[in-house]
């Protein structure tokens, strides 16, 4: 199937991506954003996967950055969890493209909804950074969830950087913004696991990747200045909010299957 790439395209999913940049920098979630935008200007389905994640590792890396020179990132903790992010996210991919993953959907519904809940009903949440220090038991379960959810990543991908963000408060007590800056790092190098898999099976479009991903570049610095400087009083509906469209989505592709 061949996709025909005009002027009027490039515009529209350079704004899309844009946008989705931005979003994605402050609560993860662009996805919802960028993919569905690359699909409905026509380009085929793989295609519109690999493009997505080629254009998204441009504001990926941007975020991950800005945050890094913000001081908002603990880098100790990466050190332990960004290989166990590769690992899983490399294992995720083989594992995709073997595996019918329908069955995922029911149980991402539940999980992503109920965080949603979770952070609304507890006022407090991600409120405040009462981190305290690394531990060999936190070291272990960080790991652990860096792993599943890079596997995740690769496997499937809907709302990972929303899991990071939760993950990141519930398990070590850091605030919205530290939170945000520890997923950026993780949900790139998963992210561009899956970039490299999909540029090695020939499914990106590189000329539509290449403006849209420069969109994302400027998307991604405002989004994470945005949420660098106002914190959780930002962070949190906008999270709370891609939770909920990320509940929505998976529900109605649920029931579209049936």
């Amino acid at each position: 199937m061949e996709f025909e790439i005009t002027v009027l395209n490039v515009v529209f999913l350079c704004l899309a991506g844009f946008a989705a940049a931005a979003v994605d920098a402050i609560a993860g979630g662009g996805g919802l954003i960028s993919l569905p935008a690359i699909m409905a200007a026509g380009v085929p389905p793989h295609f519109a996967l690999g493009t997505n994640k080629f254009s998204s590792s441009f504001g990926a890396v941007t975020s991950a950055y800005t945050f890094i020179r913000s001081g908002k990132v603990h880098i100790p903790l990466m050190k332990f969890t960004v290989p166990c992010t590769l690992a899983g996210s490399v294992i995720g991919v083989f594992t995709a493209l073997r595996i019918d993953q329908k069955f995922l959907r029911l149980i991402i519904l539940v999980l992503i909804f109920a965080t949603a809940i979770y952070t609304i009903a507890k006022k407090d949440f991600g409120s405040e950074d009462k981190f305290k220090e690394l531990t060999g038991r936190n070291i272990i379960k960080g790991c652990l969830f860096a792993f599943s959810l890079g596997f995740y990543d690769g496997f499937f991908g809907p709302g990972t950087g929303s899991f990071l963000i939760f993950l990141f408060i519930k398990v070590y007590g850091f605030d919205f913004t530290i939170a945000a800056g520890n997923s950026k790092v993780l949900n790139f190098v998963s992210n561009f696991t899956s970039l490299v898999m999909f540029a090695i099976n020939g499914k990106i479009y590189y000329m539509l990747g290449i403006p849209i991903g420069l969109a994302m570049i400027a998307g991604a610095r405002m989004g994470s200045k945005i949420a660098i400087k106002n914190g959780a009083k930002v962070i949190k509906p906008i999270f709370v909010t891609i939770a909920l469209a990320l509940t929505l989505k998976l529900l109605f592709d649920a029931v579209r299957l049936l």
